[in-house]
């Protein structure tokens, strides 16, 4: 018999850039539990896609475009995914965009602020809407609540050429440290998790560069780049009762590679 707080039937799991990589594998993992999905992302065809594997797990899915760095869309969205699937139970703040490796001296103003905007603007910005509602439920005598953000190895360890990105994500940390403070009086949680190299749009020209290959993969202890599937496991975990108490939290998920 499975661990009944892992059972997450009756709650609803919202995951921004949910369509593919390390949001659809929370996704899938999540819906698996039991769990109602809403997934944003920027791709229609990506999200229909998404939406369609989800499907077979018999839960209700819901597919939302939504940029996350434009705050009068995040606000629309939350507010459909709430008129749709009736509550949030969990946020996953998981949207983000990738950065070219240039050195830090060359780096364009205009990609900083890109950078900046989605992938913490749009967190801050998801992660606001999902707090007020929450906030708003735990009043109403409905506590509880997950805020989970998908920060970086980059907000940890020194990522050259990456100045813009590890900046972003290491804002992050602090602010769901902030977060788990603020709101666990309100039974709300807050964590971070801090990926390694997992397969992903993002990162596949780096994982399918020879050169690269060669460079990291024997950092790596269990020899493998990540996959989306293997955060299936800390989301359920997470948006389960079975965390209730469990909050401020980073979760490292790169397979030994920051420990080596």
């Amino acid at each position: 018999m499975a661990f009944p707080p892992f059972n997450l039937t009756g709650k609803v799991a919202l995951i921004t850039g949910g369509n593919s990589g390390i949001g659809l594998g929370m996704a899938t993992g999540l819906a698996q539990a039991g769990a109602d999905i809403c997934i944003w992302g920027t791709n229609p065809a990506k999200n229909e896609a998404a939406l369609a594997a989800l499907a077979v797990h018999g839960t209700r899915v819901h597919g939302l475009l939504c940029d996350v760095g434009d705050e009068a869309a995040v606000e629309r969205a939350f507010a459909e995914s709430l008129d749709v699937m009736g509550r949030v139970d969990g946020c996953f703040a998981n949207a983000a965009t990738g950065h070219r490796g240039v050195p830090f001296e060359t780096i364009e103003t205009a990609d900083w602020q890109h950078i900046l905007n989605v992938n913490l603007n749009g967190a801050f910005y998801t992660f606001r809407a999902a707090a007020r509602h929450m906030k708003a439920r735990a009043a109403a005598g409905d506590p509880g609540g997950r805020l989970i953000g998908t920060a970086s190895l980059a907000a940890v360890s020194g990522q050259a050429r990456g100045e813009h990105y590890a900046a972003t994500k290491g804002a992050m940390v602090s602010m769901i440290k902030a977060l788990a403070v603020e709101y666990a009086r309100h039974g709300i949680t807050a964590h971070a998790l801090l990926p390694g190299w997992i397969e992903t749009p993002l990162t596949d020209a780096a994982l399918t560069n020879d050169k690269f290959i060669a460079g990291v993969m024997p950092r790596i202890p269990m020899r493998r780049w990540g996959t989306g599937a293997d955060f299936a496991g800390i989301a359920i975990y997470l948006m389960s009762d079975a965390s209730a108490y469990h909050t401020a939290d980073t979760f490292i998920i790169d397979g030994g590679y920051y420990a080596f």
